[in-house]
């Protein structure tokens, strides 16, 4: 590897873009065929998950939805299975494209390394674009344990493909658990993002947090900056 190379790695879901718009398309697929099927309206069909995803039955909206419209459970898992292999709509918000391109002309490589199931995550990807726009992918359940994300095999892999020493990666992810865990267990920087998901101030082991994707390209400079200014000294 070469010393001088620098790199930044993303998460995938409510990092480069808000998770909430692939549910909006998954959800659509699921309330476009309960109307063909049983004549149920669309956009209350929607309305009733989305309104579900907010609130304390997120992860159950298709239950929550059946029981709405008095349709049978035994109807979930082919409308989990019509959700998890639908082609999502998706377009990669602008602030992240133009980040990406600012770090990429400022000589970064790029990665992603996402969670989930690798056939899902691959279709959002190819929904965003993103392959074109980065240099690696990482699915990180095809790596170790196959639990994904803390694991340190998906980190070790990133930085095997993009030939970027871990102490010159910084990881840019929405979840303390997994990415920025996992990155600090593989000897990277780590930058919690709360652009999508904004919290309350609350205690991170990661060395800043972003609220607004376009400070990303300074952060990850001053960090990685800090780290070779102090080995020179």
């Amino acid at each position: 590897m070469q010393p001088e190379r620098r790199a930044v790695v993303f998460d995938l879901d409510d990092t480069l873009y808000p998770f909430r718009r692939y549910l909006a398309s998954a959800f659509a697929v699921v309330a476009a065929h309960l109307e063909a099927r049983f004549g149920c309206d669309r956009r209350r069909t929607l309305r009733i998950m989305m309104q579900a995803s907010r609130g304390r039955a997120r992860g159950h909206e298709i239950q929550v939805c059946l029981a709405a419209l008095g349709l049978p459970d035994r109807m979930l898992p082919g409308l989990v299975t019509l959700m998890t292999t639908h082609e999502p709509s998706l377009r990669l918000p602008r602030v992240s494209a133009r980040v990406l391109e600012t770090l990429r002309a400022d000589g970064w490589k790029l990665g992603i390394i996402t969670n989930g199931s690798p056939a899902v995550q691959f279709r959002k990807v190819a929904a965003l674009g993103l392959a074109a726009r980065v240099n690696a992918v990482i699915y990180a359940p095809e790596h170790g344990s196959g639990r994904g994300k803390p694991d340190a095999e998906p980190f070790v892999e990133v930085s095997r493909r993009l030939s970027v020493l871990p102490s010159r990666t910084v990881v840019v992810g929405d979840s303390d658990e997994c990415d920025i865990t996992g990155a600090m267990g593989a000897g990277m920087h780590a930058v919690r993002c709360d652009v999508w998901l904004p919290r309350p101030e609350s205690a991170t082991r990661a060395a800043s947090i972003v609220d607004r994707l376009s400070r990303v390209p300074q952060i990850v400079r001053a960090l990685v900056t800090e780290v070779s200014h102090r080995h020179v000294a």
